[in-house]
């Protein structure tokens, strides 16, 4: 990642950190005394909280039968089994001093969070995967009571490992930090792309959960932030857990967790974002013309697929999203007798489609409320590089990168998709005819970048490739590109 996109994401995980490590400094070792029922009643109620999670985690990925939401509720099961054996063990409530409080309380958050990072895994989509996490997750939640459960009835086996502020502690920490800190990038980087204040939480949550983590391992019982580490540990469990169970009410595993936040993914958050009026002229336009609906949302895809390459940052990549799905709004003022004509368009008729960008920008800014560079991809989307293009025949120095991007991604999917006066191209044809009018046309950069994002092993077009296109020319209509 450039540092362009990495910094946002650091700035936010920054800021979120600055309460518990002020938090933390300011309680300090000033000593506290309560009574054991009160670790009890806190532990027990981040524990409760995190059952409640992982119940609703679980049956919700059993009916997904999808191995990433099967691991989110193995993580809270983890952390809700360790949180109540931590309760449990409190020196001088059911049992006396004992080393298993200790590491109950060490070890919950780093094998918390250590499941929760293998969420990442593509291989956890698959239905197999589930099946099997679903039988890991009971043997290990069995094994883990019988342990716990047999410590509490001899605590003396246990050790108090490891002892506060010790380096065995120093180096729990540290991989749990690890672990937690890399579920903290996924979740801020997903915020940066979704603006989902529910992405935000997730990402406060698993912070707040590492200064938890510090201070459970470098203070006493005695010390007060000791204790505001507990309360960071039960904030940061409902940051994290409740947003999770949401996702997976509306079936999809935790975007901010998983980390795997795709470009189909940020054209859906924007297209979700889109007013209610903006919305009812989409369903309008896909009434109108049948082939735009699914052509807006590919070429939107498409789009921010060939920023991802050329390393736009993720506020330019939303932006091209939304100009994506809005290119041809303006196709709304076209007489439908031209949008589906079958054959070769007249000059009037082609003078007719060539308003749409027009008219698209003019609804757009009526509407109210888009940035001038969504308005610009509107506007500009069949403009060519050497001023050939309409509607204003703007040349390269006066076109956006994102306009750029945007005009390869349309030329491309209008080309292989099948449409009322043609079959669809090859892909190999449609990325040749680009490759041919690189920086005439079309810019070098987005196409190679569409290439790689298409056909990464495609060649350049050869002499044969050639010979083919002239067949190909003989038995196609003319092309049309008034996508």
């Amino acid at each position: 990642m450039t540092s362009s996109r990495a910094l946002p994401v650091l700035t936010i995980l920054a800021a979120a950190a600055i309460v518990p490590a002020a938090g933390l400094a300011l309680a300090g070792r000033h000593m506290v005394m309560f009574a054991p029922i009160v670790h009890v009643l806190v532990v027990g109620a981040a524990g409760a909280l995190a059952a409640v999670a992982a119940v609703g985690l679980s049956v919700m990925a059993a009916r997904l039968n999808d191995g990433r939401a099967v691991l989110l509720g193995f993580a809270f099961s983890a952390m809700a089994l360790m949180l109540v054996i931590h309760a449990l063990a409190t020196p001088g409530a059911l049992v006396g001093d004992n080393g298993l409080v200790q590491v109950a309380g060490a070890l919950n958050l780093p094998v918390g969070g250590g499941i929760l990072a293998l969420s990442a895994l593509p291989a956890l989509r698959r239905p197999r995967a589930a099946d099997r996490l679903l039988r890991v997750q009971l043997a290990a939640l069995t094994a883990m009571a019988a342990a716990g459960a047999l410590a509490l009835v001899d605590p003396a086996i246990v050790p108090a490992l490891p002892g506060a502020g010790s380096t065995g502690a120093s180096v729990v920490f540290a991989v749990a930090a690890i672990a937690l800190g890399l579920l903290a990038w996924r979740a801020g980087r997903t915020f940066v792309l979704t603006r989902r204040a529910p992405d935000l939480v997730v990402t406060v949550g698993v912070v707040w959960l590492i200064g938890a983590q510090y201070g459970l391992l470098h203070y006493g019982m005695m010390d007060a932030a000791w204790w505001l580490a507990h309360g960071f540990e039960v904030a940061g469990i409902g940051c994290i857990g409740i947003p999770a169970a949401l996702d997976l009410r509306h079936g999809v595993a935790s975007r901010p967790l998983v980390g795997d936040l795709r470009a189909t993914d940020l054209v859906a958050n924007e297209e979700a974002f889109l007013g209610g009026r903006v919305r009812s002229l989409m369903l309008r336009l896909a009434e109108k013309d049948a082939s735009t609906a699914g052509h807006t949302r590919r070429v939107a895809t498409l789009a921010v697929r060939i920023g991802e390459r050329l390393g736009l940052p993720e506020t330019r990549l939303r932006r091209l999203a939304l100009g994506g799905l809005l290119h041809d709004m303006g196709k709304l003022t076209i007489d439908d007798a031209i949008l589906n004509k079958p054959g070769k368009l007249t000059d009037a008729e082609f003078a007719a489609i060539k308003t749409h960008p027009v008219a698209g920008r003019e609804l757009l800014a009526e509407l109210g409320g888009f940035p001038e560079i969504v308005l610009a991809l509107v506007e500009s989307h069949h403009e060519r590089l050497d001023g050939r293009g309409y509607p204003h025949g703007r040349r390269a120095g006066e076109l956006e990168l994102e306009v750029r991007i945007l005009t390869v991604a349309d030329v491309y999917d209008a080309l292989t998709a099948d449409r009322v006066y043609r079959k669809a191209w090859r892909v190999e044809r449609a990325l040749r005819l680009l490759h041919d009018e690189c920086d005439a046309a079309f810019d070098a950069e987005c196409v190679a970048a569409l290439r790689e994002v298409v056909a990464p092993a495609q060649p350049v077009a050869g002499w044969y490739a050639r010979i083919g296109a002239v067949v190909e020319s003989a038995v196609d209509p003319p092309m049309r590109l008034a996508s």
